[in-house]
């Protein structure tokens, strides 16, 4: 069991592995799927020996705990969320990509309300204001046919996708281990993009290999252990504070290594969106005090 330090510096290890998950996509040599269905690969098995040896056994056991629609539609949205991430790096950038996803909050808040008819606060729907006018800032052009738009609307897929997932996991899911269901969905995620990629792997350069290698046991694999871990010591609503910082990593990555460097315009849209995960995260932490 950990320490409550040695899991608060894990949980903000995670943000960091997660912010870095942008610059893997953006330098490996490969097409979305391709890197989707690799980092799922070397997940599971990152997954699975990690179990094994930290007596995290029972898959079969959560496999029966749950709903076969479940477990395939979560890893269907999980496989969406990546490819799509993925290809709005390749467009957009490190910065657009990752501000894309980070729109997941608003998109919760929009299936709970739409979807699930639950009550939305006046709050909830301030910061959703806040992260549209955020998504408008960032915005490189509002002409279609630009790259860089068109990558943000990657994003944002890759945001409605994640928030679809996160409902599903929450309305469905939440009663089984969670690293179980991250080792079964990385499990759908392969089998779902197996024929899409199977033609493609034979022109995979080493190289790149190595860097999904990496990306899916370390930004993976292990981000998810050091989650789960993390979990058992802080409550879930510190660990999302934490985590929220992600976009803040990626965007720090993208200018010390490629010097992606944001516009004024970018890094306000950036703050409002930011700023809004943030105050979410701590109108919960401090409901639950």
């Amino acid at each position: 069991m950990l320490t409550r330090r040695q899991a608060l510096f894990s949980i903000h290890l995670v943000a960091v592995l997660f912010g870095a998950t942008g610059i893997f996509g953006a330098v490996i040599d490969a097409n979305a799927a391709v890197i989707t269905w690799g980092r799922a690969v070397f997940a599971v098995l990152t997954l699975t020996i990690l179990g094994a040896a930290l007596g995290e056994r029972g898959f079969k056991q959560a496999f029966a705990q749950t709903r076969g629609w479940a477990l395939l539609g979560s890893g269907g949205m999980l496989a969406l969320h990546w490819v799509s991430f993925f290809v709005s790096v390749k467009l957009g950038g490190v910065a657009v990509a990752t501000l894309g996803f980070a729109s997941f909050p608003a998109f919760i808040t929009l299936i709970e309300w739409a979807v699930l008819r639950e009550r939305i606060q006046r709050a909830e729907w301030l910061r959703l204001f806040v992260v549209s006018l955020g998504l408008l800032l960032i915005t490189p052009s509002f002409d279609l046919s630009n790259v860089g738009t068109e990558g943000l609307l990657w994003g944002l897929l890759s945001g409605a996708s994640f928030g679809v997932l996160a409902v599903m996991n929450r309305r469905a899911l939440s009663g089984v281990n969670a690293f179980h269901v991250a080792g079964l969905q990385n499990a759908v995620v392969c089998l779902l993009l197996t024929p899409w990629v199977f033609f493609e792997l034979g022109d995979v350069s080493l190289t790149a290999w190595y860097l999904i290698a990496a990306l899916g046991i370390i930004c993976t694999g292990i981000a998810h252990l050091l989650f789960v871990s993390s979990l058992r010591v802080l409550h879930a609503r510190t660990a999302g504070l934490v985590v929220a910082s992600e976009p803040l990593y990626a965007i720090a990555f993208a200018w010390m290594l490629f010097a992606e460097v944001p516009s004024p315009r970018t890094l306000v849209g950036a703050v409002m969106m930011i700023g809004a995960i943030f105050s979410a995260s701590l109108a919960v932490h401090r409901a639950k005090h």
